[in-house]
This record gives structure tokens, C-alpha cells and sequence, in this order.
């Protein structure tokens, strides 16, 4: 029975791949999004040297410059429901990719340091929504001609944008050391704009009509925006997404400095146990997606969550390079299943306006950021190292509470079809059946 179900399990992830590499669509979406990561990730990790080394600014007003991030969720939400009522996916990421191009090249050039400051939160914020714009139009497509593979086809999607998440990060270091700050911020700027590429002229398949089933060979778009109570799901979801996810800033920020200044590692050892999480990543992601139909998505999270508890731990009570290796292949499952599967939970939560949805999702990232990096910076302050990794294993047991009280209502809702976004039949229930809060 084993064999069967991992021949069934290699069928289904050749199927998915065969699918994305054949269609325009896909295809042109998964190198867009490989390039949006490596150039995101190539500037993330070293915008505030560049803010210090370039333009003369003090650790702490550089450490404010991530602040500016809190506009993108605003910015994001203004994009996706302009995207919802008129079906523009397309010409809206194009847009967006340009504003990013703009944005980051005005970075470059900067010559005073309240510039990138203020080009961050007024452009940059709108230059975040290119992505949701592309997971909306992969929505619609999928919704006009649904496979077996939907949600594998998502997965392998959102992993392009992972790795170049694992690509990007050195390839800035590179170009920082021997070219410039400068020079790296162009290079950014650049691949920002080459998301444009792949996709030509390529056109989205136009959403279905507001209220109505998403059949093949629907309509217009959607032309109101959704009700506050049907967004009460994503948010509460997004919510709890953002519990997770604000122990990324404390980890980037703060393990680090435990490695090298108290448990004194050898940079070998300490970048190999920085490396390892985004491996084990790639490598759950297609398998997130499998266990994810039969367990329940919201059920399957919740586990990742509780690793998240589990790996926060490990960082603040082990003491040992091996203690912190077990953390960080733990981060890996929680961001192996949640890259893989938020943006399908979100949207679905959210069928109506799936764009209005992957952009408040993906844009949430910005507000858990600013919360991760305050409580740790108090927690640091109050508790110190390596303590202060208790505060976001709380926030990740948060988010276990909440997910597995959203998961109780997961069958009604259908999460676990195939196809997605599609709206239940009578027998089913109605979208406003699926939008009521858990």
C-alpha cells in the first residue's frame, strides 16, 4: 500500500510540474516570481548598511527604515481591490513591477537619507502588490480550466519565489563586497523590472462575476468590494499568519549575535545552520501540498505552528549548535507548509476578491515584521539572549490555538479540493456559508 501511495504521490508532482511548464501562464509566473525573490532578498539583509555605510545614518534610525514597510498592507489592499473590480491582473503587476523598478533605483541614487525613507513607504509599498497580482491571475486561470493538479500548481509556483529567496541573499553579499551598495540597489532595481519579461503580453483570464459560480467562460469581474464580515475569516487567518511570522524578525535579528558573541561558532558552522532552514523548505513544500488534501489545510498549519513553538525553543533553551540545527529544520517545516499553502487558504477564504485577498495576505509580512522586531528589541532589552526567542515561541502558540479552532470548520468550507477557489455547490453550501467566521 506504501508503494502505491508514493507512486501515486512521484505521478501526482510530475503531473503538477508537466502542467506548470506547459502552460504560458505558469510557466511565465514561476521565473517572474524567481526573480521578484532574488532581488527582494538581495537588498533585505542589507538595506540598512547600505543606509549607514552610504548616507551616514545611526544604527538606530537605520533600524527605523523597516518601518516604512507598514504603508505595503495599506498599499497592497488599495491594488487588489482595484485588481477585483476591474480583472486587471495583469497590467496591474506590470505596473506595480515598474513602480518597484523606480523605486529601488531611486534608492540607489539617493544622495540625503530621508530619501529612501520616503520612496519606500510611498513606492515601494504599491511595488509589493506585483506578486498577489500574479497569484490572482494563477487563481483565475485555474478557476476557467480547473486540472487535478490546482493546488500543486500553486505550490511549485510559490516555491520559484523561494528560491530565489535562497539565492538572492549571497548573490547581494557579492555584489555589495565587490561592486558597492550602489551597485547591488541597481542589480535590485533590474531584476525587479525583469519580472516583466516572461510574461510578454500576456493576458488574465478575466475573473467570474461577483456572487456567481466560477465556471469556465465567465465574465466580467467582480464589481463590489467584499463586506467587512465576509473578510472576517482571511483577516482572523491573517492574523494568526502574522503570529507566526514575526519570529522571523527575532531570529534574523538576534540569533546571529547568540552564535557568534555568546556561543562563539565557527562562521562555517553558523552559516551552515542559517542555510539549512530554507533547504528543508524547497524540499516540504511539494509534500505540503499532498498531506495538506488529506489532513486539512488549516489542520496541517497548525502542526507547522506548533514546529515553529517547538524550533523557538530550541534556539532559547539548548545551548548547542546541534540544539540550533534542530530549531532551524523545524522553521523549515513551518515555512515549508505555510509558503505552500497560505496563499491557497487565503484566497478561499476570500473567493469572491482573490485579489483583495493575496494582497492583504502577502503584504502582512510588513506588519509582522515591525511587530517581531519590537518585541524582540523590548524582550532583548528585558530578558536578554537567548530568552528573548520565548517571546515569539508564544506568538507561534497563539497561532496554534487559532488555527486549530479554524480548522474545526474546515470540511464545511471544502478546503481540501482540488480546485481552486471554486464556489460550493447548493449541496456544498454558499460562498456566504463559506465566508462565515469560524
Amino acid at each position: 500500500m506504501s508503494d502505491d501511495s508514493g507512486a501515486a504521490t512521484r505521478t501526482a508532482k510530475a503531473s503538477t510540474i508537466r502542467v506548470v511548464l506547459t502552460h504560458p501562464l505558469y510557466r511565465a509566473s514561476t521565473l517572474a516570481l524567481f526573480l521578484s525573490g532574488l532581488g527582494m532578498s538581495a537588498a533585505a539583509p542589507l538595506i540598512a548598511s547600505f543606509l549607514v555605510t552610504e548616507l551616514g545614518a545611526s544604527l538606530t534610525v537605520a533600524g527605523l527604515y523597516y518601518l516604512t514597510s507598514l504603508t505595503a498592507p495599506v498599499a497592497g489592499y488599495l491594488v487588489g481591490a482595484r485588481s477585483d473590480r476591474t480583472g486587471r491582473r495583469l497590467g496591474l503587476f506590470r505596473l506595480c513591477a515598474v513602480a518597484g523598478f523606480a523605486g529601488w533605483l531611486g534608492i540607489a541614487y539617493s544622495t540625503e537619507l530621508w530619501m529612501p525613507f520616503v520612496i519606500s513607504a510611498v513606492v515601494l509599498g504599491f511595488a509589493g502588490a506585483a506578486t498577489s497580482q500574479l497569484f490572482a491571475a494563477i487563481h483565475d486561470e485555474l478557476t476557467a480550466e480547473p486540472t487535478a493538479a490546482d493546488d500543486g500548481v500553486v505550490a511549485v509556483v510559490r516555491m520559484a519565489l523561494t528560491a530565489g529567496w535562497v539565492i538572492g541573499p549571497v548573490l547581494g553579499s557579492f555584489l555589495a563586497a565587490y561592486a558597492g551598495y550602489r551597485t547591488m540597489l541597481i542589480f535590485v532595481a533590474i531584476a525587479t523590472l525583469a519580472q516583466i519579461l516572461p510574461l510578454g503580453t500576456l493576458r488574465s483570464t478575466p475573473p467570474p462575476p461577483s456572487g456567481a459560480p466560477e465556471t469556465p467562460g465567465a465574465g466580467a469581474a467582480p464589481k463590489t468590494a467584499p463586506s467587512l464580515r465576509a473578510m472576517l475569516p482571511l483577516l482572523a487567518f491573517t492574523a494568526l499568519y502574522i503570529c507566526v511570522y514575526a519570529g522571523e524578525s527575532v531570529k534574523y535579528a538576534y540569533l546571529p549575535l547568540y552564535m557568534n558573541e555568546q556561543l562563539r561558532l565557527a562562521p562555517e558552522v553558523s552559516g551552515a545552520i542559517i542555510g539549512i532552514q530554507p533547504l528543508v523548505e524547497l524540499a516540504l513544500m511539494p509534500l505540503a501540498v499532498v498531506v495538506g488534501r488529506r489532513v486539512g489545510m488549516t489542520r496541517l498549519m497548525a502542526f507547522a505552528a506548533a514546529c515553529g513553538v517547538g524550533a523557538n525553543l530550541f534556539f532559547a533553551f539548548s545551548g548547542t549548535a546541534a540544539g540550533l540545527f534542530a530549531g532551524q529544520i523545524l522553521m523549515g517545516a513551518v515555512w515549508g507548509v505555510f509558503a505552500a499553502l497560505g496563499i491557497i487558504v487565503a484566497q478561499r477564504l476570500l473567493p469572491t476578491a482573490v485579489a483583495t485577498a493575496s494582497a492583504i495576505f502577502l503584504s502582512s509580512t510588513a506588519i509582522s515584521s515591525a511587530i517581531g522586531g519590537l518585541a524582540g528589541g523590548l524582550g532583548a532589552a528585558a530578558i536578554g539572549l537567548p530568552l528573548v526567542f520565548v517571546i515569539p515561541a508564544g506568538f507561534a502558540a497563539v497561532a496554534v490555538i487559532g488555527l486549530l479552532i479554524m480548522s474545526r470548520g474546515e470540511s464545511s468550507r471544502s478546503w481540501t479540493r482540488t480546485q481552486v477557489g471554486r464556489v460550493p455547490s447548493a449541496a456544498e453550501g454558499t460562498t456566504e456559508d463559506q465566508n462565515a467566521t469560524p
